[in-house]
């Protein structure tokens, strides 16, 4: 039996994302989030996760894509980065599904989004999928910052 990577599926502006399940806490409907001043702009503020005040990213700004209307299926992704929990914004998560190990490529050179966040591309029937390397969307510097925003 072929080893297989277990990812939770999400869209942005229509593209398929994934992120490894054992790095997702739960995932959420979106809520209102409590602006902080001086925080990073891709930070857009905190929330409170029964007790625990977390800082939520909006992957979009992060990865200067548009930005889009939070619609019904706007979801946060609650995932650990470094030992620090963060809630990621997303436009919808779709599934969480199995792919072996050898459907996945290396990043390609030129992507949307910067290839040191991608740990590779998913293939699955004819869908790609790219997958994050969730510990390098914030840099060492970015990872201070947030643990100061609580």
């Amino acid at each position: 039996m072929a080893e297989e990577r277990q990812l939770v599926v999400f869209s942005l502006l229509n593209e398929n994302y994934g992120i490894d399940i054992y790095k997702v806490q739960e995932i959420i409907q979106y809520r209102d989030i409590t602006f902080v001043p001086k925080a990073p702009p891709f930070v857009k503020g905190v929330i409170n996760l029964r007790g625990k005040i977390i800082p939520v990213i909006d992957l979009k700004e992060r990865f200067n894509l548009p930005e889009k209307e939070i619609t019904p299926d706007t979801r946060i992704i609650v995932v650990e980065i470094s030992s620090q929990t963060v809630g990621l914004i997303v436009d919808s998560v779709t599934e969480v599904l199995r792919i072996p190990k050898d459907n996945i490529e290396p990043p390609p050179p030129v992507t949307t989004i910067e290839a040191d966040f991608i740990e590779g591309v998913g293939k699955l029937d004819e869908r790609l999928i790219i997958i994050l390397d969730i510990d390098k969307i914030l840099t060492k510097e970015e990872k201070g910052e947030l643990a100061s925003i609580r």
